[in-house]
């Protein structure tokens, strides 16, 4: 039944994705992403990750989102005028699928990817590695040292997006004025 769950959160993470790309108003594809990261949420908890799924929401789905819509709602946008873009969108899904395969075999190739399997537990959570914890001490811990620049990564990306909405948001016709 896990097993089924898991799939059934990540088809609608993957739907809800694709809602957030395909959709024409940005109100819905802000819903379609605070869908996709309650299902990659729900996809912590089934992996035992709770601490992961409540920041996942918290965060997330939770601030981060409140924050987008804000941005969406005080710019006023309008149903843009005109078809869908397809052939630039195509273009776009096809550089990303080539600078996501350039990027996989760059790790395979650098070596950045152990070949061993990890243990059951990281040695960095604990003194001893057959101890187990799941405190948020020692995730903070392992989160500030071993994984500071995903974090500060996912940071920009974060501040990209907004910068993204924004610039997305604007009225042609105040560049005119």
């Amino acid at each position: 039944m896990p097993d089924g769950l898991f799939m059934f959160f990540a088809a609608l993470t993957l739907g809800a994705a694709l809602l957030l790309v395909l959709s024409r108003n940005a109100v819905t594809s802000a819903m379609g992403m605070i869908l996709a990261l309650v299902g990659v949420a729900a996809d912590f908890f089934l992996l035992d990750a709770y601490f992961l799924g409540v920041l996942q929401v918290l965060v997330y789905a939770g601030a981060v989102m409140v924050l987008f819509l804000f941005v969406i709602m005080l710019l006023n946008t309008d149903d843009p005028e005109g078809t869908y873009p397809w052939k630039t969108a195509a273009i776009g899904l096809a550089t990303f699928f080539l600078l996501g395969a350039g990027v996989l075999w760059l790790f395979h190739w650098s070596g950045a990817v152990p070949k061993t399997l990890a243990g059951p537990t990281p040695p960095e959570l604990t003194v001893n590695p057959a101890e187990f914890t799941t405190s948020a001490k020692s995730f903070g811990r392992l989160l500030y040292t071993k994984y500071l620049l995903p974090l500060e990564i996912a940071g920009f990306l974060l501040l990209v997006a907004l910068v993204g909405v924004v610039s997305l948001s604007k009225d042609a016709k105040e560049d005119n004025a």
